[in-house]
């Protein structure tokens, strides 16, 4: 597609509007609204966003958010900025006054680096109220602009296995190379053996851990048919407990009986034993 001028053309610089509008064309833009690059004072941009972003599902989520939900953040940036925004494909498409665009290529640029445009919005509402206001014209902005600080709420990934450096003693020799799968194959002598034979190897390799894995199965199911203790038997133990406890006390009382009847025999015994030698002292004194 080719744009040429003729004899009657009158403005050399519609050319380069010529040339804007069939881009706006090809780009998506209505016709009716493509014309009006034609008009003195507007002007258009065709932002590329998909090479701001690396990932593909990221790239349209973030493309989704100017947008915004039916289309209502596109509708407040273009009363904002005055200007006029199609969201086609990889690019942006916009037109209007050369101030707007330059706000619209920041704001969507910004979009795509993870800054949502309703920050933008407000942003630009509140300079919008300002302007009017004759008073505040010669004067900085700053104090009645907001200031939104940076929330990373991603939390750092820690990795499972955590090795502390510092007890590992410093050697100067590198560690010893891993063996490839061919050096083990061949300490286990796999490696030498044919292909039938390594085929037997690896079914009762499989064979065995089948069995292993049907063993602790058969044990996961029989531990789900244990009975449960009852309340009633855990109560019987205690009595049993008890009542053994209640014997082993009256055997303790009995052996202490005893134990006092042997020390009194023991001293009846004593005492009979010096009568009798006293009475015999005196019988013998007597004769």
């Amino acid at each position: 597609m080719t744009v040429k001028t003729t004899r009657k053309t009158y403005d050399p610089a519609s050319i380069l509007n010529a040339r804007d509008l069939i881009k706006l064309l090809a780009r998506s833009v209505p016709a009716p609204q493509a014309v009006k690059i034609l008009d003195d004072g507007v002007a258009c941009d065709v932002i590329k966003i998909r090479n701001l972003v690396r990932n593909k599902e990221r790239f349209v989520k973030r493309r989704q958010r100017i947008l915004g939900p039916n289309g209502s953040t596109l509708k407040a940036l273009e009363l904002l900025t005055e200007c006029y925004m199609l969201v086609q494909g990889n690019t942006v498409a916009t037109m209007g006054p050369y101030k707007g665009l330059k706000e619209l290529r920041r704001i969507i640029e910004d979009c795509m680096d993870n800054v949502h445009p309703i920050y933008h919005i407000k942003e630009l509402m509140i300079k919008r109220e300002l302007a009017k206001d004759p008073e505040l014209a010669g004067e900085s902005w700053d104090r009645f602009l907001p200031h939104f600080k940076k929330r990373n709420l991603q939390k750092r990934r820690v990795p499972h296995n955590v090795t502390d450096k510092s007890k590992k003693v410093y050697t100067p020799f590198p560690p010893a190379q891993e063996k490839s799968k061919v050096d083990l194959q061949i300490e286990t002598g796999e490696y030498f053996l044919g292909k039938q034979a390594k085929e037997r190897v690896a079914r009762e390799e499989r064979v065995d851990k089948q069995k292993e894995k049907k063993a602790e199965k058969l044990k996961a199911r029989e531990s789900e048919f244990k009975a449960p203790e009852e309340e009633g038997e855990v109560k019987e133990k205690k009595k049993k407990r008890k009542h053994a406890e209640g014997e082993d006390e009256v055997k303790k009382e009995k052996k202490e009986k005893r134990r006092k009847h042997e020390d009194e025999d023991d001293e009846g015994r004593k005492e009979r034993k010096r009568k009798k030698r006293e009475k015999a002292a005196a019988d013998a004194m007597e004769e």
